[in-house]
This record gives C-alpha cells, sequence and structure tokens, in this order.
C-alpha cells in the first residue's frame, strides 16, 4: 500500500497551478500584514514616546516659547512653529486676541487631522487582506476539489486514495487564506486602538498649547495700560529671558 504524504508542502507541490497561485498571493498578503504591522508599531511607539516627552515639558513651562527643549521631530515642535509662524504674521494687528486665538485652534485642529490621517496609513491594506484573504482561500479550494472530481470521472475510480490528495490540497488554500487573514485583523484592530490613543495624546498636547498661548496673551493684554495689545515677539529656544 503507498503512504501518502500530506505534509504542507508536499501538498503545494502536488496541487493544481491555478490553486499553487492563490496560495502565493495569500502568503504574499500575509508577509505584507506583518510588514505593516511592525513598522505601525515601530512609528506609534516611537510617537507615543515623543509625546510623552512634549507633554511633560510643556507641563511644566510657564510661558510658551522660553527654554521649551520639545522634540526634533515630533508633533509638538510642528504644533509650535505653526504658532510662532502665526504669532509673526499677526504682529500688525491690533485689538485682536480673540482673532488669534481662533486662527491658532484652526492651525491645531488642521495638523491634528493630518496627523491623524497619516496614523491611519496603511491600515485599509490590513482591513482588505483580513475581510477578502478567507474567500480568496475558498476560491482556491472549489477550484482544488472541482479538479479532483474531473479527475474522478476521468480514472473512474473513487477509492480514497485516488481523492483524499486532491481534496487535502484543496483545503490547504482554506487554511493558508485563514492563517492569512486572521492576524490581518487582529493587527488591524490593534492599530486602531493605539491610534485612538495617540489621537488623545495629540489633543492633549493641543489644549497645553492653548492654555499657554491665552495665558501669555492675557499678560500681555494686563501689562498694555492702554488696552492695546502690544505684538508678540515670540522667544526661540535658546534665547535668554531678559
Amino acid at each position: 500500500m503507498t503512504t501518502l504524504s500530506f505534509s504542507p508542502w508536499q501538498l503545494f507541490e502536488n496541487a493544481n497551478p491555478v490553486v499553487q497561485f492563490v496560495m502565493i498571493m495569500l502568503l504574499l498578503a500575509c508577509l505584507i500584514s506583518w510588514t505593516i504591522f511592525i513598522a505601525k508599531y515601530i512609528e506609534i511607539f516611537r510617537l507615543n514616546h515623543n509625546l510623552l516627552i512634549d507633554k511633560f515639558r510643556l507641563q511644566n513651562a510657564k510661558e510658551l516659547m522660553p527654554d521649551i527643549d520639545l522634540s526634533k521631530k515630533g508633533i509638538g515642535r510642528t504644533m509650535l512653529m505653526a504658532i510662532t509662524d502665526e504669532y509673526q504674521c499677526s504682529n500688525v494687528l491690533t485689538h485682536d486676541s480673540e482673532g488669534l486665538k481662533e486662527r491658532i485652534v484652526l492651525l491645531l485642529e488642521r495638523i491634528e487631522s493630518n496627523e491623524g490621517h497619516y496614523l491611519n496609513k496603511g491600515t485599509g491594506f490590513l482591513a482588505t487582506i483580513g475581510a477578502i484573504s478567507p474567500f480568496i482561500g475558498l476560491f482556491g479550494t472549489v477550484w482544488g476539489i472541482m479538479t479532483s472530481f474531473t479527475g474522478i470521472v476521468s480514472t473512474q475510480t473513487t477509492s480514497l486514495t485516488a481523492v483524499a490528495p486532491g481534496i487535502a490540497e484543496a483545503l490547504l488554500a482554506t487554511a493558508v487564506g485563514l492563517v492569512t487573514a486572521i492576524p490581518a485583523v487582529i493587527f488591524y484592530n490593534m492599530i486602531l486602538r493605539s491610534n485612538a490613543n495617540c489621537r488623545s495624546k495629540i489633543a492633549d498636547l493641543s489644549t497645553i498649547f492653548m492654555r499657554l498661548v491665552s495665558r501669555d496673551i492675557s499678560k500681555l493684554q494686563i501689562k498694555d495700560t492702554n488696552t492695546q495689545i502690544i505684538p508678540f515677539q515670540p522667544k526661540m529656544m535658546g534665547e535668554k529671558i531678559s
């Protein structure tokens, strides 16, 4: 009696070319999902690290500009530069503290939105892979079983020895589809939760910036005896306070 080998590699080698193509596509999709997950994990880890550092340093600041050492590539530095540019553009305006605050709020909201879109980059591939991989695997299974039935008709034998290898090869495509889809769905949900956590921290950072902006503008209004807003000259980092 001939011993049948049902190892995954042997099943793949003996499978129909269409089924082989389906399994190769699924394995490539699995590799892509793992690559996206690792890249996003590193990206989110770095972002969380920078957000925690920037939040700690801003919470201890009494004014917006002096002695604030923010992460060089963090979103906190992006917000700081945007606020600084808006201050410089608004130097010619007077009696417009509310307008200045509104413009800064709009800038920070735009930065938050852009960062949210950037965080979600790549997650669409994970969602697609998780959704369609089982169906692609099922297609390979159906095609393989059809081929097996065709072989049964041509050989005119229904013995288990003749039928089992073809069905096993076909079912392997479904197994590969599940192995591809399950991690992709898990990775997608993990990244979504991490992105929501990051967006919450970015919103906290934006709130701290607005608190410092409001405090600085209020101080300038109190110091102005003529109730006229003194043009705000932001101090850049490393600049001594006179």
